[in-house]
């Protein structure tokens, strides 16, 4: 444990909180947090810092949502503080195990509030360092800062908290998986297993023996027993892709999975019970695929309890270039020339091409960019995208002015949304360059606020 002053955040509805006699005191600097007050803001949260979560002081189900909110800062250390019977609600109980690194109940003494304070905060200084920096991003995670990007993040953390089925719902290569694979690592299920499953991809006489597994002589080649693929996610998490794909007849034994929350191996004459949670992905219109007959409405709504959506690439502004420069970091690996990054005629052409195979495509034209460039930098040639920057005939005054905006653009968020930084570099003032984005009508709070969202971003494959 270090030597130096640490920060506790007290959060608590303040009438009802513990007395501050409670607090350890030597060595700690408090900071009390009234979730019921106006000027409750998670950017105050320091990294590394203890939390003291004061359940027994809140009011439930009202204070529920901004409890949530609050334990989903990743950066503190959080104990919870209830009554024993607060543990017998199954969502405040699911937030204790999910997000508290220890947890005390009352009646209880400050000397064993201090030591289990102590000890959480001990306890998460041996875990390996989280990484926030977008730039920096670990190979499989998401990455992102435009709002509809934030406000999945958001929604991820949210759903990860509780067990109701989810339903994704993007275009191909929009990164499906990888949502359903952030939720799972960031619930309370995240050290069972996860298992994939494509539901497109199983021929259909076999799909129920993939599910359910088999007895040894169930039918012809069957010699021994298969355990089947939900059965063997039991305590984790089965993401079903492409559900639209799954024959009816197998959706009446997916429903009746989901009502008995047990299954029934082929060629058994017993039920075996399996915990899993249930994430669901398509990139076709289910509510279409039941009026025309080829998806039970009934199991639509078993699966479809909380619903998440894929933002198409198109769609996310910025993060277009920000993904081309993260998986060009990561791909010229491979490489045995130096890259320099892409050309003026590149980035233009990443935000005139309209990405019907979104993070997809824009993975394999980088790829193919890496292996086959033949300048310093890469070209929309290059990409295969000389055809977005010919096509487009532009006055002169368009072709500056859009110049200027790359420029900018690339400027912040080389310095990860630095201005001064950015002014420096751009040799201008801050106030040119705050007037400049006034001109784009750029929103930099929401660009900066982007570049330094506190949440753990993952890349799509």
């Amino acid at each position: 444990m270090d030597s130096v002053t640490r920060k506790l955040f007290h959060v608590c509805r303040g009438s009802r909180a513990l007395p501050d006699a409670f607090l350890p005191q030597s060595g700690w600097k408090i900071e009390r947090m009234d979730i019921c007050s106006r000027n409750r803001q998670r950017a105050r949260f320091a990294a590394g810092a203890a939390g003291l979560i004061d359940i027994a002081s809140m009011k439930f189900p009202r204070d529920l949502e901004v409890l949530t909110e609050v334990l989903a800062t990743r950066d503190v250390i959080w104990v919870a503080v209830l009554w024993p019977e607060q543990l017998e609600d199954s969502a405040i109980r699911s937030l204790v195990r999910g997000r508290c690194m220890s947890y005390v109940t009352l009646p209880t003494t400050a000397d064993e509030l201090r030591h289990a304070i102590g000890h959480a905060r001990g306890m998460w200084s041996l875990a390996e360092p989280i990484v926030h920096d977008p730039w920096a991003a670990a190979d499989g995670e998401m990455i992102g800062s435009c709002d509809a990007m934030l406000s999945l993040f958001r929604a991820i953390r949210k759903v990860a908290l509780c067990n109701a089925p989810v339903l994704i719902q993007g275009e191909s290569g929009t990164g499906k998986e990888l949502t359903a694979l952030s939720i799972h690592r960031h619930s309370a299920r995240r050290h069972a297993p996860f298992v994939a499953i494509n539901c497109g991809a199983m021929p259909e006489h076999l799909v129920m023996s993939e599910l359910f597994g088999y007895e040894r002589g169930a039918f012809t080649g069957a010699n021994e027993r298969k355990t089947g693929r939900i059965e063997a996610a039991n305590g984790g998490t089965v993401f079903l892709d492409e559900i639209a794909d799954l024959p009816l007849k197998s959706q009446a034994g997916l429903l009746r999975f989901l009502q008995e929350r047990s299954i029934e191996r082929i060629g058994a004459s017993q039920t075996i019970p399996v915990d899993v949670r249930i994430i669901c992905a398509t990139h076709v219109d289910l509510r279409t695929a039941i009026a025309e007959g080829r998806f039970r409405e009934d199991l639509y709504h078993r699966l479809s309890v909380l619903q998440l959506g894929e933002p198409p690439l198109r769609a996310r502004g910025a993060d277009v270039e920000l993904l081309a420069r993260h998986l060009l970091d990561q791909l010229h690996v491979d490489s045995n020339r130096r890259i320099r990054g892409f050309s003026e005629d590149a980035v233009r052409a990443l935000y005139a091409h309209d990405w019907p195979g979104n993070v997809r495509e824009l993975r394999n034209r980088v790829w193919r960019a890496v292996v086959l460039f033949d300048s310093p930098t890469i070209t929309a040639s290059d990409l295969g995208l000389s055809h977005c920057v010919d096509a487009r005939v532009r006055s002169l005054d368009q072709v500056r002015r859009h110049a200027e905006q790359l420029a900018i653009e690339g400027a912040l968020l080389r310095h990860r949304g630095n201005v001064a930084d950015a002014a420096r570099e751009l040799d201008i003032s801050r106030v040119t360059l705050y007037r400049l984005l006034e001109s784009y009508e750029c929103d930099m709070a929401k660009f900066l606020r982007g570049m330094r969202a506190d949440v753990a971003l993952t890349m799509e494959r």
